[in-house]
């Protein structure tokens, strides 16, 4: 893809209205295409893959293929590597929002938001560079890791190849920093921290930077805030 090229979205809902309400929103903004929509969790995997999508609007609830399944399948193929997902959710339930970040989305948005706040949500997501509300998604996982059965198996091993400074970058990854803030943080280019995160994200085997989040907490390297 090319700087001149819009960004590639599929619409992922079960709801025709809705689907074509994003679609023609989407499609108002000069840098952003829609190229194709999809009604259920198995559209949605087969689209993503023959449509060259770059971002996937995934609704949780469809029939068949829910969202979150949808994603699981979208993240873990190899030939789907570049894509990513952006969860859209009308059901504030924290335990599917945390699933799907776990399965490799790379963040989340109200259906209620701002027609303008989902256009940067999308263009955030396909950049790469930062945490989709990294306020509200700390906050999530925080209030989910913090409930006696959130039935997640803490491996701090799981860190083990990770080096001291990978480490700390992952922590502050994980409190919701832009790379320039870690790199100001740390006294370090914010290329270096760049890096630093590409190689993380490579050895414990993160599809992109939320999961990054995901890890961090569930290993215990951050803890959720006391009561």
């Amino acid at each position: 893809m090319t700087g001149t090229e819009p960004i590639r979205v599929l619409v992922a809902d079960d709801q025709p209205l809705l689907r074509a309400s994003f679609a023609s929103l989407i499609d108002s903004a000069p840098d952003l295409h829609v190229v194709g929509e999809a009604a259920n969790g198995h559209a949605a995997v087969d689209n993503a893959r023959s449509t060259g999508a770059d971002v996937v609007l995934m609704d949780i609830r469809m029939p068949g293929l829910d969202g979150l399944a949808a994603t699981r399948r979208i993240t873990t193929d190899a030939d789907l590597a570049h894509v990513r997902i952006l969860i859209l959710t009308t059901f504030e339930i924290d335990e599917y929002v945390f699933e799907a970040l776990r399965n490799g989305a790379s963040g989340f948005l109200g259906k209620s938001a701002e027609p303008a706040a989902l256009l940067d949500a999308i263009r955030v997501v396909h950049g790469g560079d930062a945490l989709l509300t990294p306020a509200a998604t700390r906050s999530l996982i925080s209030r989910y890791l913090a409930r006696p059965d959130h039935g997640l198996d803490a491996t701090p091993a799981r860190l083990g190849c990770l080096t001291d400074r990978e480490r700390d970058i992952l922590a502050l990854v994980a409190t919701g920093l832009s790379n320039d803030d870690i790199a100001g943080h740390l006294t370090l280019s914010p290329h270096t921290v760049k890096t630093h995160i590409n190689r993380t994200m490579a050895k414990v085997g993160a599809h992109d930077r939320a999961q990054l989040v995901v890890i961090a907490y569930e290993t215990g390297l951050v803890r959720p805030p006391s009561p």
